[in-house]
């Protein structure tokens, strides 16, 4: 098999896992994070109606302007941060992670971790 697709094909299979366990409800939504190669995304969602309650990624214009690339781990700092200001504003303090299916390293650690550095409890 195609290693790539082999890649992915684990990646769906632990976020099926992830998915299974990890559920948001208002108070404390699920903090989704998606990646691709060259940008990084995150959102809030209420998982007992389906609703986004904030999403965050490098392409937002007021992140995509300080930076030059949006597929590195100064890139999931920012993301992180404004992901917290953005939950701090609507009156969140608390979250459950929600990696995707990625492994926790790299910028998925970076921007879990620039989140927690802004008083987003998970």
């Amino acid at each position: 098999m195609n290693n790539l697709k082999e890649k992915y094909r684990k990646r769906l299979k632990r976020r099926k896992g992830i998915r299974r366990k990890v559920f948001g409800v208002k108070e404390k939504p699920r903090l989704s994070v998606y990646r691709s190669s060259r940008n990084i995304y995150c959102q809030l969602i209420d998982d007992t109606t389906g609703s986004t309650l904030a999403s965050v990624s490098t392409l937002t214009k007021n992140i995509r302007d300080k930076l030059l690339y949006g597929g590195n781990k100064k890139a999931a700092e920012l993301v992180g941060q404004k992901i917290a200001e953005e939950a701090k504003r609507i009156g969140i303090t608390g979250v459950v992670f929600d990696r995707g299916g990625y492994k926790y390293h790299g910028r998925i650690k970076t921007l879990a971790d620039s989140a927690r550095k802004n008083n987003l409890i998970f």
